[in-house]
């Protein structure tokens, strides 16, 4: 069985999908059934995210390709395959940075890793974005959704992007300069007062033993330059059911959208409906 090996599931109607998922008359299931409405107002299909705790990161990441038609600003930059090392010369305990498990392979320096994560995900995002149909780029991204080596390489150079996005903005705001209000709250929590214990204690377990928190989905926007949009089902019927990371996005950001029943497992919706012509 392939299936348990695609990361993204090919799509299926929204409200099949639903009616199929959300059977019975408990409060929640209706919840969730007028939740996923709302949803098929906006998009016909939904494609199924593997749940392991990379899950955030392989919605956002796969959106993002899906859609890509150039390589953001900070992906163009001469200095971003050195980061890894211009970081570790800075910050001795990013030397404890956890590495995906590799099997069978003897470890090289834990920058040259870095490196050739960083390296992949500059070369994938530039070759999807440079293909024109749209049914080729989709057929792309799936390819690469297959390839478990690949694909979680690009996880690692998200989670390294997403500590150096975190350390300028502490740097940033210890130096007395604006940063958003996520950055306070981020560093406002007992475990990641500071880059090195948001490294230890948060960056290090996402895709081993925990997935991204609320404010990890604003520091992952904010590294990415994407708004990411996430209808939240269960907050249906308040203002929170369609949250915006960051809440106050730059206009020229491109925008991902999500869909998650619980803030820990997140889908994709595809197909956006043609809007009715009057």
């Amino acid at each position: 069985s392939t299936e348990h090996k695609l990361s993204v599931a090919p799509e299926v109607d929204i409200m099949e999908y639903c009616r199929k998922e959300w059977r019975g008359d408990t409060p929640v299931a209706k919840k969730m059934r007028k939740g996923y409405e709302a949803v098929a107002q906006k998009f016909q299909s939904i494609r199924r995210v593997r749940g392991d705790n990379y899950c955030a990161l392989r919605a956002t990441l796969f959106q993002a390709l899906s859609q890509a038609t150039q390589l953001p600003s900070w992906l163009h930059s001469e200095e971003f395959t050195m980061l890894s090392e211009n970081l570790l010369s800075k910050y001795d305990w990013i030397k404890h940075w956890q590495l995906k498990e590799q099997l069978g392979r003897k470890m090289g320096k834990i920058s040259d890793e870095i490196k050739e994560y960083l390296i992949l995900l500059r070369k994938k995002w530039k070759s999807i974005s440079e293909i024109k149909g749209p049914i080729e780029k989709q057929e792309a991204c799936d390819k690469l959704f297959k390839n478990e080596e690949e694909e979680y390489s690009l996880y690692e150079a998200l989670k390294f992007l997403m500590l150096n996005t975190a350390i300028k903005l502490y740097n940033d705001d210890k130096n007395g300069m604006r940063v958003p209000v996520f950055s306070w709250l981020l560093f406002a929590r007992d475990t990641s007062s500071n880059p090195c214990q948001l490294m230890h204690n948060h960056l290090n377990h996402i895709g081993h033993s925990g997935g991204l928190e609320q404010v990890e989905m604003f520091l992952l926007a904010y590294t990415l330059q994407y708004t990411i949009e996430v209808y939240r089902l269960y907050k249906y019927s308040t203002d929170e059911f369609i949250t915006l990371y960051p809440n106050d996005p730059e206009e020229d950001w491109p925008v991902v959208t999500l869909i998650t029943e619980d803030d820990r497992h997140y889908n994709i919706p595809v197909r956006m409906c043609q809007e009715t012509m009057l």
